[in-house]
């Protein structure tokens, strides 16, 4: 069963310049936990819900001087809505092929930890594909419901 077979094509994505108070309206109401960056039909990157969050929380030397609080992190998140996609985009993004075995798309997520992976063709990206799509049709073609 190949990739293609599961992905799905019916894709959000935004652009690089993309406010991220824009992109967590997104995540916040559809749910969404990551959304492929798309310039000029051209996949330039990924940004996800984790990568929004994470410059809230304090270094650990923040932490361990008392200078981290929790209306701190409060005060972070305002400032950061003022940001682009751009400003913290993961840029080298990890795909699968629409051609390759769902299996390894599965490996490829598991090892790093991604509940789903662009599906790409080249530097074009041409759908999604979940660890979910994937346990449904492995699922379906091995458990006949009696």
């Amino acid at each position: 069963m190949q990739v293609k077979e599961l992905m799905s094509c019916n894709l959000r994505s935004v652009h690089p310049d993309t406010s991220l108070q824009e992109v967590s309206s997104l995540m916040c109401l559809y749910r969404y936990s990551g959304l492929p960056v798309v310039e000029d039909g051209k996949l330039a990157g990924f940004i996800a819900e984790k990568d929004v969050l994470h410059s809230l929380f304090p270094t650990i030397d923040e932490y361990m001087d008392g200078g981290a609080k929790n209306n701190d992190i409060h005060n972070r998140y305002k400032d950061q809505m003022n940001l682009k996609v751009s400003d913290i985009m993961i840029r080298n993004v990890i795909t699968v092929s629409p051609e390759q075995h769902a299996m390894r798309a599965a490996a490829v997520m598991v090892k790093n930890r991604f509940r789903r992976i662009p599906v790409a063709d080249g530097d074009k990206l041409i759908g999604m594909v979940s660890l979910g799509d994937i346990h449904k049709a492995i699922f379906h073609t091995n458990v006949s419901t009696h």
